[in-house]
């Protein structure tokens, strides 16, 4: 099993663009969370607990010698007289008078006549009086500033340096080293829950309300025939696909799993992805060891599997490493083709990741149609350029209302008609935001229903539904 360091991806996850507060943190949305709860404090334990109050204690008194060696260097600083520069001119006398002084240690020494020195110290002296009239009057040193003035400008400085660290410091956070990020992202790998763990979770499957007897007779027969014949090849491929269709996807995960046993050494990308798939989404979207494991098995088959490596990145943002999964979903994002499955829940995510990640990244605008939602869902485009400028000019009254009604417009055509995975998803992430938390609930359920049995497109749903505040 790969660690953290040595992932399957190969070179395309290689690269680490950690800032100070990305990986071992988790970035908002639940699922895109670390499991092993890395970072936190426990407040259970005693020795953590004064260790961390120690911590605080030296960082404050660390942080208050700074501020008073700084403020005694604005008081000195601001105490001293200031001389301005020496006026133009002053430069040459200074020259001049060293020359009248020479000119008289060479008449000492002999070295020049009498009538010599006296015509040079006559050049001279008229050359210092050129250059003085030339010269500029000095300007007289700056007077200290009062000492009223001084404390005021120091207590404003020390005063706006601690609102700006309350601002966009972390008072009272414990030192996150990335070494000891990393180490806690390690961590969280190796101790991930196992997909029996998950399952166990799960509740009991349930029919969907209306599916007709005849149907789930059918079913029952075909449980029984297959249990009967376990290595029945043909059988297992047809219990996983109608298992799947059901919504019993813990049923299809394991019935796929005897069809990728049953083939052995025959077993295609294509079998093993499934397998992954469903594994995947009978853990609740959890990327499990035995879903890395059939990950793995794709990849090895075709490294340029579009799910697989969707499903990698996943697993690196679960366990707290948005910048792995940034390095493998942009690649897939730009490869496309983007009516590819994961390209929607990418979309939806990927500025999250990039955000948490510290990479300075901006999601490309679509090219063409929208990728395609449920069947028959409309095309859809945002707001205009137009819409964008007028905005601008709105008061900030005006624009509430103006986003409100287009938020409303959003969602009366998706309740109505449903939508691309993006719009649902702006929408509930939309409606969090305006506080309109019971809408954002009804419009979850409904995406949820309209996706019914699409993994890639309800993982990027609960996310939205985990960063709107209703859960996931």
């Amino acid at each position: 099993m790969p660690t953290v360091g040595a992932w399957p991806c190969g070179d395309q996850c290689a690269r680490s663009v950690v800032r100070d507060k990305g990986a071992g943190q988790g970035f908002g949305p639940k699922g895109l969370q670390p499991q092993g709860g890395a970072g936190r404090v426990q407040a259970s334990d005693f020795d953590s607990e004064k260790r961390f109050r120690a911590g605080m204690i030296g960082f404050l008194i660390a942080a208050g010698s700074m501020a008073v060696l700084v403020a005694a260097g604005l008081v000195q600083a601001l105490r001293r007289a200031m001389p301005l520069p020496a006026p133009e001119g002053a430069q040459d006398l200074l020259i001049y008078r060293d020359q009248l002084t020479e000119v008289d240690r060479d008449l000492a020494r002999g070295v020049i006549p009498p009538d010599e020195a006296d015509r040079l110290r006559v050049e001279v002296q008229r050359r210092m009086l050129e250059a003085d009239r030339a010269a500029k009057p000095g300007a007289q040193p700056v007077a200290p500033v009062r000492p009223a003035v001084v404390a005021v400008l120091v207590i404003v400085a020390l005063l706006g340096s601690g609102v700006l660290y309350r601002s966009i410091g972390a008072p009272g956070y414990p030192d996150l080293p990335i070494a000891g990020r990393l180490a806690s992202a390690e961590a969280d790998y190796r101790n991930r829950p196992h997909q029996e763990e998950l399952e166990a979770k799960v509740k009991p499957f349930v029919p969907a309300a209306g599916t007709g007897q005849a149907a789930l007779d059918l079913m029952e027969k075909l449980r029984t025939t297959v249990a009967a014949r376990s290595d029945d090849l043909h059988g297992q491929t047809l219990l996983a696909e109608s298992e799947y269709k059901f919504g019993n996807f813990v049923g299809a995960r394991k019935a796929q799993e005897a069809v990728v046993r049953l083939k052995g050494a025959d077993a295609t990308a294509q079998d093993y992805g499934s397998l992954a798939e469903l594994t995947i989404t009978a853990a609740g979207g959890i990327v499990t060891p035995e879903a890395e494991a059939a990950l793995n098995e794709t990849l090895k088959r075709d490294p340029k599997d579009g799910a697989a490596r969707f499903y990698i990145g996943l697993m690196a943002a679960q366990i707290g490493r948005p910048d792995r999964t940034f390095a493998m979903w942009q690649p897939l994002l730009e490869e496309g083709p983007p009516d590819a499955p994961w390209i929607a829940p990418i979309r939806s995510m990927i500025q999250g990741v990039a955000d948490a990640a510290g990479v300075q990244y901006t999601l490309p605008e679509v090219a063409g149609p929208e990728v395609a939602g449920p069947a028959g869902a409309p095309e859809t485009a945002g707001p205009s350029a137009g819409d964008m400028a007028n905005a601008a000019q709105m008061s900030p009254e005006d624009r509430q209302k103006m986003i409100e009604g287009m938020v409303g417009g959003l969602e009366t055509r998706l309740m109505d008609q449903s939508g691309p995975i993006e719009d649902w998803t702006k929408l509930i992430n939309a409606l969090g935001v305006l506080g309109a938390k019971d809408r954002a609930k009804a419009a979850y359920a409904k995406a949820q229903g309209a996706f019914e049995g699409q993994p890639g497109a309800l993982s990027a749903l609960k996310a939205a539904a985990v960063q709107a505040g209703i859960g996931g």
